[in-house]
Order: C-alpha cells, then structure tokens, then sequence
C-alpha cells in the first residue's frame, strides 16, 4: 500500500527540519495492575494488521510530491513493544519522566512512527502504558478511536492488511506516481477554477459590492493563517529550546463545564481560560505585566464518514485575554473568539494552504510557529470505564508537541475527569513547578464560578 501524504501532515513532517518543531505525541495510560503481557502483545498485533499506519513508514517523493507511507517490509513488532519495570521506591514520577525522554527523542524514520512501552512496578501494584506516536500518524480524535478498538469498545475493522512484498517499488514507479500526484492536483484546480470563475462573474454582476467584500473577507482569513508572527506576545516565555518538562493535573469534568455554561461558554472555552490564568498569574509571580497572548488551537475538520485515525485537524493562531483578571469574562472573551475562529471562511481550503506552506522556505515555517505563545488542544476522550487485558484503566494524559510554543496544556477527558497533560518548554518556562502551581490557581478561579 502506498499513498501519498496528506498536504496537513506532510506539513506537519516537513517542519522537523527545526527540531523544535518536532510533532511527537506522548500518552500515559494508568491501570490498576498489570496485564497480561502475551494478551496486551496479541492485542497490539491485532490492531496493526487493522490500522495500515501501524506497519508503514514515511518515504521521500521525487517532483515536489508530499512524502509518502510505505508498507514496511522490515516491519518488527518487538521493537515498537517494550516492557520495563521502575526502580524500587518508584512512582509515577519515573513513569513521567519516561514520557518526558520519549517527548524530546526522534523516531527511526526507516520504521513505523510509533513505540508502545509497559511499565511495572508502580506502588500498589500499579502499571501505566506509555504510548509514543508522531502526529502525522493521527490526530487526538483519531488516537481515540484507535484507543476504542483496543479497549475493546469497538470491533477492530474486519479488512486486514496483506504482507508487503519485499520488493521495493522501481524508482521509474515513483516518479510516475509523483507525476500522476501532480497532474492530478493541476487538474483539480483547474476543475475548481472553471466551476467557480462563472458564480464569481454572475454573483459580481448581480452584487458587485457583496461579492469584491466576500473575496476580500476570504484573503484576510487565509492571510491570518499564513501570516508570521514576528515576536512573541509575552515579554517573559521568549526562549525557545530541545528541553521539555511533563506534569499532569486533574480537573472535575462536571465543575468545569457548569462554570463554562454559567458564562456563556462551552468546557473548550472554560478550559482555555484556565490555562490562560494560569499564564496571568504565572506573569504576575515574576511581576511582569501580561495582556493578550498567541495561541495555537487545533481544529477538528473530521467528518462522520472519515476513515479511523489520521488526522483531520487544522492549526488555527489567534490571540486571547489573558490579562482579563475575571474568570467569567475571561470565558466570554474566549468564546467569542474561538467562535470566530471556527467560522473562518479559510477553513474549508485547510489542504491548499498546508499544500502552498509545504512550498515555502522553512524559515518562513518557523516564523509562523515559533513566536506562539501557547498551545491548548481539546481532545474528547472516552466516557466511560474500560480496561487492557483484564487491567482497569484508571486515568489517561495526553501530552501534546509544543511546536514552537513555550507550552502545550492537552485536555483528555475520560469518564468524568479532565486529565490535563503539561508539556513545558523550559527554556521559555525554566521554574516548571511554579508554573504548574501557577495553572492549578488558574483552573481554581475558573472551577469557583461552579460554586456560587
């Protein structure tokens, strides 16, 4: 099986060439006891011969195609599974700091993009699974929807892949296909030009204003996704480095959203403005004054009828009041503008511009990303209790790339608990630990408009 990348995730691969940048996603599973090795082992097997992605690789592309995913015929399921046990005395600070080498590390790139670790030996028995993948493979969504087939909550798809054959592809193959790529994109713009040239000529007779201030509406939106940001909105997390730091916090589901309906927001938005307190007061403790800060926030593009996995997210960056000192205000300031971001007329044109950045000098890449102040991502997770092999799954972090922010706050819901998973640049963010008392206040004053 070979097919060419999608313009988003070939993006997302291409920007790497900053190792800053770099796209790994690092989840942390707790269970209750440990499973059974053999069944987890059978498991993963399973889902690898239902999920192509599990046993491909990503290969270059002659003639400016995107990179490609290649069925790899060196695939070893042994490498990408592990088993390991924590030290006497251990807890599941090891288990973080596991997770916070695997976030800095890069894969081997001639294999499949992701790692599955078993660790043993927490107190009371306790294991957790450390799952390790690159973002090209899916997007939170779709990590979820993995995870649902192998909890057992859904039926791993009854098509199942067929051994590669060994031979590689000839290199005359891959310059046809690039070739055929190519022609085939130059064909759908040609299709979407002559399908929209006639309704621009007829609406621009009919409507002549409306129409030159709905194309003028459609540049400022893609200029706003394209545009660079030439520094960064705090005078204080300006540093940017290869050095991460994990934490994890707890937040009450039902709390959080009653606080967000209560001011006129959804839990996205009672969840961003607990980070972005967070930030305030992080500020405050250096006694630096903070106003409006850059964000990146994914936005899920996914359809009902899409596949299982991959990713159908894009990146949208905007700025949000973090110096708004009420909790409540702060969430309506917050709605609104993520509400603008979602009806973004360049949304639906997601592939075309990551096509066009897939063109441009990566500089331009890093000037985009790297001034971002923080990333916050909503990832809906799994409502309800489930297990591994017989081990009850107890709790589950996300940790999200930074890509050039000083921090990333993943919000993973299971059952009836926001699980926030921190991943901290310190270079822009060197006492990690206050800044995590420092979150916790701002989740506080958010979760106390519940109460009154």
């Amino acid at each position: 099986m070979n097919e060419f990348m999608r313009s988003t995730d070939a993006f997302t691969w291409s920007m790497e060439s900053d190792p800053r940048l770099r796209s790994t996603v690092v989840t942390v599973i707790l269970l209750d006891h440990s499973p059974n090795w053999d069944e987890v082992r059978d498991r993963i097997e399973r889902l690898t011969r239902s999920f192509p992605m599990f046993r491909q690789r990503v290969v270059p592309s002659p003639l400016q195609a995107p990179p490609r995913w290649e069925d790899c015929t060196d695939f070893d399921l042994d490498f990408h599974m592990r088993r390991l046990a924590v030290p006497e005395g251990g807890s599941f600070d090891d288990v973080l700091e596991l997770a916070r080498l695997a976030q800095m590390e890069d894969f081997d790139r001639a294999r499949p993009l992701w790692k599955i670790t078993l660790i043993e030996g927490l107190p009371d028995g306790q294991a957790a699974v450390l799952c390790t993948f690159h973002h090209a493979l899916s997007d939170g969504v779709g990590g979820v929807q993995i995870a649902m087939a192998l909890f057992g909550l859904s039926e791993f798809p009854s098509t199942e892949i067929t051994e590669p054959e060994v031979s590689p592809q000839p290199l005359l193959g891959d310059y046809r296909d690039a070739a055929r790529y190519g022609a085939g994109l130059m064909e759908e713009a040609a299709t979407g030009v002559l399908s929209t040239i006639p309704r621009l000529l007829l609406d621009g007779a009919r409507n002549p204003v409306r129409t030159l201030s709905s194309a003028a509406e459609m540049a400022t939106s893609v200029y706003r996704t394209v545009r660079p940001v030439n520094k960064t909105g705090s005078p204080l997390m300006k540093k940017r480095t290869l050095i991460r730091r994990l934490d994890v916090l707890d937040v009450p589901m039902p709390q959080l959203r009653e606080a967000a309906h209560r001011s006129g927001g959804a839990l996205n938005d009672a969840f961003v403005a607990g980070v972005a307190g967070g930030l305030r007061l992080y500020h405050e403790k250096h006694d630096i004054g903070v106003g409006d800060l850059h964000l990146t926030m994914p936005v899920s593009l996914r359809a009902k009828d899409d596949a299982v996995g991959g990713n159908r997210i894009t990146l949208m960056r905007f700025d949000i009041p973090v110096g708004v000192a009420d909790p409540a205000q702060r969430i309506r300031q917050i709605h609104e503008c993520t509400e603008r971001v979602r009806h973004e007329k360049s949304l639906p044109y997601t592939q075309l511009i990551a096509g066009f950045l897939n063109r441009v000098p990566r500089w331009y890449i890093g000037s985009i990303l790297r001034h971002v102040d923080f990333l916050a991502s909503d990832v809906p997770g799994i409502p309800v209790p489930v297990s591994l092999c017989g081990a009850k799954v107890l709790t589950q972090y996300a940790f999200g790339p930074t890509i050039g922010s000083a921090v990333n706050v993943t919000l993973l819901t299971y059952v009836d608990t926001c699980a926030l998973g921190i991943d901290v640049d310190t270079g822009a963010i060197p006492d990690a630990e206050l800044f995590s008392e420092c979150l916790k206040a701002g989740f506080d004053e958010v979760l106390a408009l519940a109460a009154e």
